[in-house]
């Protein structure tokens, strides 16, 4: 499965805001975004003025970015969400809510989405008592989320239960001591912090 593997604070220095892709380094003051907050390249500290396909690709690159997911894919998760009744640009983000990588970073379970990807990928978690080793696999309400049991005396884990408690959103409940969490309802647009404007990305593919 293709994957991006450059440098990311990269990314988030060429979209201008913080998109926490290295986790616990986001928050201290060795994150790139601290110290150069201007796009990366010998041009970077110019002066650009976009246009509105550029102000567009941006909002659809950081979209993108954020939860580590190539075009492609990208543009599916985008043709689904417009294939469903409802608001497209809330349809869509609800369905990058709901990538199993994103919940298990939303629980808690990995300091980044890169991180949650990986543990998932390295069969360390399991949905309704079955392994799933899916990232990009699509949870919905009423399932479990939980650290297998062979994994949980590995060493991440137990780091994981002595950092400090992680905000979870409210369509997620947790149980840290018991090693799960269970989806309870479809997120809401509010409930989603991701710092994207999904009309413009709408506007992006409608061209």
């Amino acid at each position: 499965m293709a994957r991006y593997t450059g440098p990311v604070c990269r990314l988030c220095r060429r979209e201008g805001v913080k998109l926490y892709l290295k986790g616990d380094k986001c928050f201290t003051e060795k994150c790139p975004m601290e110290r150069r907050a201007y796009p990366p390249g010998q041009h970077g500290q110019g002066r650009r003025k976009l246009s509105e396909y550029g102000v567009q690709l941006r909002e659809k690159q950081k979209a993108r970015r954020t939860y580590g997911i190539m075009e492609g894919q990208f543009s599916r998760y985008f043709k689904k969400a417009s294939a469903k009744k409802g608001v497209t640009g809330e349809l869509l983000l609800q369905l990058l809510e709901r990538r199993l990588d994103n919940v298990v970073y939303r629980m808690g379970f990995a300091s980044s989405r890169a991180e949650a990807r990986q543990l998932v990928r390295h069969n360390h978690f399991a949905v309704n008592g079955r392994r799933v080793n899916i990232p990009s696999y699509s949870v919905k309400p009423g399932d479990v989320v939980e650290v297998r049991e062979v994994s949980r005396q590995k060493p991440r884990f137990k780091a994981l239960l002595e950092s400090p408690v992680r905000t979870v959103p409210a369509w997620l409940d947790v149980q840290r001591d018991q090693w799960r969490g269970s989806v309870v309802r479809m997120p809401t647009r509010d409930e989603i912090d991701t710092p994207v404007q999904e009309q413009l990305i709408i506007e992006y593919y409608s061209r």
